[in-house]
């Protein structure tokens, strides 16, 4: 997820894998962030260089700031975005009530997030992209300690040599 300075910029999407991004998250309609996760994406409202760069940009930049967020932390005092509200600990319960309601798809970022919601049994597919690059250490994107079977989906290999590959989290018992 991040390099051990906690840098990540080794893992900017060139504009083909950016293109497939944001035709993946125009099906969510409420991002649950961790909040250092939500303190990297809130640029895409707050800084408008982010969405000057090109069609393909402003194009997430419009795809972000349309959805829902959801921000689990304990320190965060207010949202810095619109459309945004601040939780104070993660509630399992009333994420799946979330799910239940749901008219898009839900999104989680940020790894510590992540890692409770897999652990509470919430996520139903995984999409990760692997980089062309070992960084040797650094922050985790999938948890430690925990045990999932996942089945393939899909996969795509884009020219800049990354590669996506989609998973559903396979049922238990």
């Amino acid at each position: 997820m991040a390099d051990e300075d906690d840098n990540f910029g080794w893992a900017v999407p060139d504009e083909e894998v950016h293109a497939f991004i944001n035709d993946l998250q125009r099906t969510v309609g409420t991002y649950l962030y961790g909040r250092r996760m939500y303190e990297t994406m809130l640029g895409w409202e707050t800084d408008p260089t982010l969405a000057d760069g090109s069609p393909v940009t402003r194009g997430f930049a419009e795809i972000w700031r349309s959805a829902e967020k959801v921000v689990y932390s304990g320190t965060l005092e207010t949202a810095l975005t619109a459309r945004t509200r601040i939780e104070r600990g993660f509630d399992p319960e009333a994420v799946r009530r979330m799910k239940a309601l749901a008219a898009c798809d839900l999104g989680v970022g940020g790894p510590e997030l992540a890692a409770q919601a897999f652990g509470a049994g919430l996520v139903d597919e995984c999409h990760l992209f692997v980089a062309p690059v070992v960084v040797g250490g650094g922050k985790r994107s999938l948890p430690s300690g925990l045990r999932l079977d996942l089945e393939l989906l899909d996969e795509r290999r884009f020219g800049g040599g990354m590669v996506y590959l989609r998973y559903r989290v396979a049922a238990t018992g």
